[in-house]
Parts: C-alpha cells; sequence; structure tokens
C-alpha cells in the first residue's frame, strides 16, 4: 500500500490555466508568466495548456515565517 500512495503522489494532476487560477486566487495571465519565467511548468495537451496541481501546490503555496 506504501507503494501506492508514493505513486499517488507522483502523478501529475493536470488541470487547465483557468481551473488552477480560480483554485488559487490568481489570474490565467500570472500562470502564464511564471510558465515563461520557469518558476513553474506548462504541459502542452494538443493546443491546451496544462499545468500540475500537485506542483503549483508545492512552489505557490511557501509559508510565511512568523515573528515571536
Amino acid at each position: 500500500m506504501a507503494s501506492e500512495n508514493r505513486s499517488q503522489a507522483t502523478t501529475p494532476q493536470l488541470v487547465s490555466l483557468a481551473e488552477a487560477a480560480d483554485q488559487f486566487g490568481i489570474s490565467v495571465k500570472t500562470l502564464r508568466r511564471r510558465i515563461s519565467d520557469g518558476t513553474i511548468h506548462g504541459y502542452r495537451v494538443g493546443r491546451l495548456i496544462r499545468v500540475d496541481m500537485n506542483e503549483l501546490r508545492a512552489r505557490l503555496m511557501v509559508e510565511m515565517p512568523t515573528s515571536r
């Protein structure tokens, strides 16, 4: 079972730019800029561009340090 969980975690969850932008509350234009500057990877499926939600969670969601 552990190997099943590991393979699911590494399996890309490709979604459209519009769906990803909606999920993260950012614009499609921002996602296109991040693909262009190499911050995230874009995947072309025919004429469509897809992004991996797992990668977006890892790269766009950065924990902010707290002051004590």
